[in-house]
């Protein structure tokens, strides 16, 4: 699990164009094995660390955002510089605008957030070997049973926006 002590830490794409802050550690960092992860991250999984949106400061260049499917059929919006097409982070629909699921490999220390949870491994490739102690799981899992208690405190204090962009979504329906 990430420590206190290693953030701020910064991040960004190949050319440099979009630069970021990460000011805190995030709620918590996964590793997806599932098949629309390896599709859209043309590897074997996805390593995405999950933080609160305001956690998260632009240094550099605004990044494109790309609306793209998801397998929940609500799609998520992934934020691309728009030089290199570096994938950065995403918003997924369940959180919107509010959570960031930053790619952990655009850190520009990415050893400090290893994955604290394996999921989908149903679908993980059979030659991904799972080690060094952090769950796995087949295919999500209850936050209450992983997250740490300071995690799940901070995410208490963002859902009611959550639960107010979710009822945009319904109202919009």
């Amino acid at each position: 699990m990430p420590t206190t002590a290693e953030f701020p830490i910064e991040g960004g794409c190949d050319c440099n164009a979009i630069r970021y802050c990460m000011e805190t550690k995030p709620l918590f960092v996964h590793c997806c094995h599932c098949k629309w992860c390896q599709r859209e991250s043309g590897a074997a999984f996805a390593l995405n660390a999950m933080i609160e949106s305001d956690r998260v400061v632009n240094l550099g260049s605004e990044p494109e955002v790309v609306n793209t499917p998801s397998d929940s059929g609500l799609g998520q919006r992934i934020a691309r510089c728009p030089s290199c097409k570096v994938a950065v982070w995403s918003n997924y629909a369940g959180a919107g605008p509010i959570m960031k699921f930053v790619r952990v490999g655009t850190l520009d220390n990415p050893d400090v957030c290893p994955p604290e949870i394996h999921i989908f491994t149903r679908s993980k490739q059979p030659w991904v070997n799972l080690q060094g102690g952090a769950p796995a799981v087949d295919e999500y899992y209850e936050r209450e049973d992983y997250w740490p208690a300071e995690s799940l405190t901070r995410r208490a204090a963002v859902l009611p926006a959550i639960q107010a962009y979710q009822a945009t979504l319904k109202t919009d329906a």
